[in-house]
Formats: structure tokens, C-alpha cells, sequence
């Protein structure tokens, strides 16, 4: 009971038991309060350091440019596997073989199929070159009637010249003729009527008469000349025509067959373009049969795999990853973020598997993060409901690993303004977007656009 009614502090000060002063540590004074007004102050002392707002995303390694991503090799043509050059794993070059296949239409299994097209299109070719050598006589027979005709025409016409002047001829003799029967028709009349007025005799009167059917005879000669020089001029007219007829039918047909090897030309050129276009198809697909890789990289994914198979034109045979890319990560924002980016705009990495201590509002105490900077910024919005966004490697900054593959993941978070940590609390505590703003960087790249 006496123990009860003493107090600690004074059994402590008296006692020998150093239990009770290691226990109670009654004459410890405490620094609790030193220690919570250092915290605190600490803390505001936080509030007032600097921040880096950013925007956080998540994405994934590709590449900055689309032939550096992995990409399909296709058969152009239907086939059947022959032999494999390569397995999955190796690694090719440019250009090399990585299978052969064989033909299966029945169009394309002649083995002599190239030459025998060849053959049809010198056989076509040498067609074409004889009618072109027709078309030439031709031509050369039409220069030939038509100077023939100039020629015939001329000859007539100089005829016809000249038998319109025997007919002017004939006439001044029928004329003549003419007049001269007159006189003696009259003189004959007077000698008839003197020799039955007993003025002259029988003898003067036969003698009249004998004139007068010499006039007559002349006159009928003259006329029967003049009329043949007429018909005679009538009848050249007609040859003349008919020599214009003649000649005109002769170049006609001579023309006709010019253009009929004309068309003939023209038809066979057509084959022969069709011919030209069939062989080089067939030469072609004779190089379709190897399939080659179309650049450096590595083959995978390879979806035949015997011999004897058939392969389906279009159909994807191996993939190919290609070996040297220039790497990019493409990460998909929000739409409510997507203002406060642009391209040119840093962005800082965490690829997975490399180990990185982040400090996203401090970025330059952070470790293992490595920069880049935004190349592309899609104007559509993706299948997600997000904005994708292309960023290259920031090459003023660290390098990034060359252990990166495609498809690797990436977290990254975009740099934005730099405000007090008070700020940065009270915007998240209201909800409030972060500061709209563009760096200098941005604002030269859109100069430069």
C-alpha cells in the first residue's frame, strides 16, 4: 500500500533499480514537437519546389517509318512448294531465295512456253513487215496509174486538139462545097432554060450538068468529111472518159489494197503488242518462281511447311522483321490531352524490362528513362476511343538500348510546364486540366512548317 500511495517520480529519483528509470524515462524531455514542426515545415517547403506536369501514356516499340516494320511476303502467283532455301530464324539479305515453287495451271506447263510465244511473235512480226513491203507496191502502183493517167490524158487531149481542127477544116470544105453546088445549081438552071429557048445546045447543057453533079458529089464528100471529123471528135471525148474511168477504177483498187495491208499492218501490230505483252508475262511469272526477300531481316512466322504444298496466289508465305529500323514508340492519349501536345514536344521512356527510378513532376532526378521527342500526331481517333501519337528518339539525349524489339512495351509521360507542387496539388484536387502552353522548340518547328 505504500508503494501505491508513492508517486513514479519520486521512487525513481530513490531507487536503486535502474529498470525504472530505462522504462519510464520520467526525466527524458521529449522532441516529438521539434520533430512534427520540422516535418511540417519540410513539407511547406515542398509545396513552394518546382513541378513538371505530364501527361502519362501507355504504348508500344515500332518504327518511325512503315517498310521498317515486319511485313508479310506474299506469293504473286498460285503454286507448288519445290524447295525451301531458308528456316524460320535465319537471317537474309536483299535479294535472296527463300523458296521455289512450280507451276500447277495447265496455261503455264509447257516448259518451251517462252519460246514458242517467241516464235508466234517473229512469225507475226515478219507478217507485219510483208505488208508493209504491199503497202509500198501499192503506193508505188498508185504514183505509177496516176502519171500514166496524166499521161493517157494528155495524149487524148492533144488529139482532141487536133481533130477539132480537121473538123473546122472539114467545115470551111463543106462551106466551100457547099457554095460551089450553089453556083453550079444556078448555072445549070440558067443552061436548062436557054436550051429550051434553042439559045444553046445539048452539048453545053450536058457539059452544065456535068458540073452540076460534080458540085453535088463535092458537096455530099464534104459534108459525109465533116460529119466523120465530128463523130471522130465525139469518140475521143468518150475515150477520154473512159480512159479517166479506166485509170480512176485501176487506183482505186490499187488504193483499196494499199489500206487493206494497212489494216492488215495495224492488226498485226495490235497482235503483236498483245504478243510482246503475253511474253513478257510468261518471262515474269518464270521469275515468280523464286521468291526472293525484298530486304534485309529476319525470317518468322513461316505458314508452309512441306514440300508439295500448294500456295495460293496473294497468300502470305513467311514474315520478314527487318534488321535495321529506326525505332519509335507510338502511345495513345486521351482526347481531353491531346491540345496540350504537339509535334516536336519531349516525352520521356520507361521501356519494360530495363530497370528506371521515376520521378515524373521531377524528371531530371529520375534514372533509366530515355527521351524522345514527338514526330506524328494522327488527326482520327483510334479503335480505343484515344489519339495515336508517333515519337521518335530524342537524339540530344540519352541512347536508347539496342536491345529494343518490336512490340516491346513503353510507358511514357509528355513534359508539359514546370509549376509549384502547391499547384500541381490543387489542380488534381479540382480536377483542372494542366497548363496549355507551347515550348520554344514547338513554336520553331511550326515556324519551319
Amino acid at each position: 500500500m505504500n508503494y501505491i500511495e508513492t508517486k513514479i517520480e519520486d521512487q525513481v529519483n530513490n531507487s536503486s533499480i535502474r529498470s525504472f528509470a530505462n522504462i519510464y524515462r520520467i526525466n527524458k524531455k521529449s522532441r516529438v514537437k521539434y520533430w512534427a514542426l520540422g516535418i511540417l515545415l519540410l513539407l511547406f517547403v515542398i509545396l513552394f519546389l518546382p513541378w513538371t506536369q505530364n501527361i502519362a501514356a501507355r504504348g508500344d516499340i515500332t518504327t518511325l517509318r512503315q517498310e521498317q516494320r515486319p511485313q508479310q511476303l506474299n506469293s504473286i502467283i498460285p503454286g507448288k512448294v519445290v524447295k525451301w532455301f531458308v528456316k524460320e530464324g535465319d537471317f537474309v539479305q536483299k535479294g535472296d531465295t527463300i523458296m521455289q515453287l512450280s507451276e500447277i495451271k495447265d496455261d503455264y506447263l509447257d516448259p518451251n512456253l517462252l519460246g514458242r510465244t517467241k516464235e508466234q511473235l517473229t512469225a507475226k512480226e515478219m507478217s507485219v513487215e510483208n505488208y508493209k513491203d504491199k503497202a509500198g507496191t501499192a503506193e508505188l502502183q498508185v504514183e505509177a496509174l496516176v502519171q500514166a493517167r496524166i499521161f493517157k490524158i494528155s495524149q487524148i487531149e492533144n488529139k482532141t486538139r487536133q481533130q477539132r481542127m480537121k473538123v473546122q477544116a472539114d467545115s470551111m470544105d463543106m462551106i466551100a462545097a457547099m457554095n460551089d453546088f450553089s453556083i453550079a445549081t444556078k448555072q445549070f438552071a440558067r443552061q436548062k432554060n436557054m436550051y429550051d429557048s434553042g439559045l444553046v445546045s445539048l452539048t453545053q447543057l450536058e457539059q452544065r450538068n456535068m458540073g452540076y453533079q460534080n458540085a453535088v458529089a463535092k458537096k455530099a464528100s464534104a459534108e459525109i468529111k465533116f460529119m466523120n471529123a465530128k463523130q471522130e471528135l465525139g469518140i475521143l471525148q468518150l475515150e477520154l472518159n473512159g480512159a479517166i474511168q479506166d485509170y480512176n477504177e485501176k487506183i482505186s483498187k490499187a488504193s483499196g489494197d494499199k489500206y487493206q495491208s494497212l489494216s492488215q499492218i495495224a492488226s498485226g501490230q495490235a497482235d503483236i503488242a498483245k504478243l510482246q505483252n503475253q511474253y513478257m508475262n510468261y518471262d515474269i511469272r518464270s521469275r515468280l518462281y523464286f521468291i526472293t526477300a525484298p530486304q534485309n531481316g529476319q525470317i518468322v512466322k513461316a505458314k508452309k511447311a512441306g514440300i508439295g504444298e500448294m500456295v495460293k496466289d496473294g497468300e502470305m508465305i513467311v514474315e520478314i522483321v527487318p534488321d535495321n529500323v529506326q525505332y519509335a514508340v507510338e502511345i495513345y492519349v486521351r482526347p481531353v490531352d491531346l491540345p496540350l501536345l504537339d509535334t516536336g514536344q519531349k516525352v520521356r521512356f520507361m521501356f519494360d524490362g530495363f530497370p528506371a527510378i521515376v520521378f515524373s513532376g521531377w524528371p531530371q532526378s529520375s534514372y533509366g528513362t530515355f527521351g524522345g521527342k514527338i514526330t506524328a500526331i494522327e488527326s482520327a481517333v483510334s479503335d480505343n476511343g484515344k489519339f495515336r501519337i508517333l515519337v521518335a528518339e530524342d537524339y540530344s539525349d540519352r541512347k536508347w538500348p539496342t536491345q529494343l524489339r518490336m512490340g516491346t512495351g513503353a510507358s511514357g509521360f509528355a513534359l508539359l510546364k514546370d509549376v509549384p507542387v502547391w499547384y500541381e496539388l490543387w489542380r488534381n484536387i479540382n480536377g483542372f486540366p494542366p497548363e496549355y502552353y507551347k515550348t520554344a522548340g514547338v513554336t520553331k518547328t511550326e515556324k519551319n512548317k
